[in-house]
């Protein structure tokens, strides 16, 4: 049945998003990239903490730390300390540099480096990134909306996408950092004033007759056997790492007014982005305390393939209905504060470093907000036809990782930190390398076989135990670097001839020497 107040309730605060969207829009000087992109780099410290904050907490990461919580234990729920370290590595790593160098996307050292077109092509990789993850989010709205509210994942991701799309448009990272921040105020309050009273419903439901909270008879923490301790430590490096290369958090630090608050906001929102979660582990845990069965109004045991709802499912049947809809209000919000950053993240970098700087270098201010808008629009697309298919919160949020941790992590490194070592042959020769040693490893969630059985295959999981994607990402890494001191070789002692044989154009400075 449709919770007609629900969906009201849902409404109105979507068009408050909306009203203070467009009114940060209106803070804009001009149409300029800078100006829409980074906001003028006008960004105060204040203000890029509680955005980083909100973008990095989306929705995928509180629904999916509950369901892992309540599916595998904290040992396997690795999201809150991966995602929190993600902003410390940043930080360390690449923000003063980055911030320095005046980049206005993560593709511009890239293109910097390689040329427009070489650099370019590592849009794909994280493109693929970005849709993982907004998919990830959005997938985790349309199941609470289900849950709650009684509507179709269809309606609810379209409804909610169409908001964030409306005033990402309407006024860039102005509007997007400024509804953060309505939206972390709403994130806080929501979780933290559900917990509670689901706390206290909880005790009257326990799953052993004697059960009292904190419950030595319910394993909350988990177990890893020590056959999957490379596996574990695999991914807990794979969440660290593999989420630094993203368009929405290089957004947010190259938007800052200098490289030294780039470097304090990302270690101030690590701390933070790990602590706002807390709420969301508890509730993972509660669903674990209490016999489902006797729920009212559920009144089943529960089915654990519905172990992605687990969020929505404790918001709705233990806590009143007035405290289900400011915690629905803290999911909503956490989805659209990350669906609107990685939505104009994703339009940047390819209004900027596809468009403009590969194939219209003459672009008119007004010609490339038109091609800002309408591929904002296009991602939207293509990451709701994502959510909708049905696929794991946690297992899409950890994905997008992957996917990036093995192809642009090491690529992102050697260009930032050893551009005088790297050109365009290695660039090319360490993506394909890459690439194939991940697809070939594996991916049983994805259907795809393994190809190449590495040490401690396990036969009856069919799944590799061996963490043969930090082995791709090294070798990709290593690669990189040979096959680039190999083409410097060749073409600088003129074994080759450049003219003839340089076809990617990585030393135009030697053609010209006689």
């Amino acid at each position: 049945m449709i919770d007609v107040y629900g969906i009201a309730g849902i409404l109105t605060f979507y068009s408050i998003v909306l009203v203070v969207g467009i009114w940060a829009g209106t803070k804009q000087k001009n149409h300029g990239e800078e100006e829409v992109m980074l906001a003028g780099r006008s960004i105060g410290k204040i203000v890029g903490v509680l955005t980083l904050i909100a973008t990095w907490g989306g929705g995928s990461y509180f629904t999916g730390t509950a369901e892992s919580l309540f599916s595998t234990g904290l040992l396997w729920c690795q999201a809150p300390v991966g995602y929190s370290l993600t902003l410390v590595a940043g930080a360390l790593i690449f923000a003063k540099p980055m911030r320095d160098a005046g980049y206005i996307t993560m593709l511009d050292p890239f293109q910097k480096t390689y040329g427009r077109r070489i650099g370019g092509l590592l849009f794909l990789p994280a493109l693929l990134g970005d849709m993982l993850y907004l998919s990830s989010v959005l997938s985790s709205l349309g199941v609470s909306l289900k849950v709650i509210l009684g509507i179709s994942d269809y309606l609810s991701v379209t409804i909610s996408t169409m908001f964030a799309v409306a005033y990402t448009i309407s006024g860039g990272l102005y509007s997007v950092s400024y509804t953060d921040v309505l939206q972390l105020i709403f994130i806080v309050f929501g979780l933290l004033i559900s917990v509670p009273f689901a706390i206290v419903t909880a005790q009257d439901y326990p799953i052993q007759s004697n059960g009292t909270l904190p419950s030595p008879q319910i394993d909350w923490l988990g177990h890893v056997e020590p056959k999957f301790y490379p596996q574990w430590t695999e991914s807990m490096i794979i969440l660290i790492l593999g989420g630094i290369p993203c368009q929405s958090y290089f957004q947010r630090i190259l938007s800052l007014k200098s490289s030294t608050d780039a470097v304090n906001v990302s270690l101030i929102s690590a701390t933070a982005c790990f602590f706002i979660v807390i709420p969301a582990a508890i509730i993972g845990v509660l669903a674990k305390f209490v016999d489902w069965s006797k729920i009212p109004g559920y009144d089943k045991p529960f089915d654990m393939t519905e172990s992605n709802s687990v969020l929505p499912l404790v918001l709705r049947y233990l806590t009143p209905g007035w405290v289900t809809f400011f915690g629905l209000g803290a999911v909503s919000a956490s989805v659209m504060s990350s669906a609107d950053s990685v939505i104009l993240g994703s339009g940047s970098m390819f209004t900027r470093n596809i468009y403009h700087q590969s194939f219209r270098p003459k672009a008119s201010e007004y010609e490339l907000m038109w091609v800002l808008r309408l591929s904002i629009l296009a991602a939207s697309v293509i990451s709701c036809s994502i959510a909708l298919s049905g696929a794991s919160i946690y297992y899409l949020s950890v994905v997008c990782s992957d996917v990036v941790y093995v192809t642009l992590f090491p690529q992102l490194v050697l260009v930032v930190h050893g551009a005088n070592h790297v050109n365009s042959y290695g660039c090319l020769s360490s993506v394909v390398i890459g690439i194939l040693l991940r697809i070939t490893g594996g991916e049983p969630n994805l259907g795809l076989p393994a190809l190449i059985k590495y040490p401690w295959y396990d036969y009856q999981l069919q799944q590799q135990l061996f963490p043969f994607k930090t082995m791709a990402m090294l070798l990709s890494a290593a690669s990189h670097l040979l096959i680039s001191k190999l083409a410097a070789i060749v073409f600088e002692k003129k074994l080759l001839s450049t003219e003839r044989w340089d076809v990617l154009n990585a030393f135009p400075d030697v053609k010209t020497k006689k």
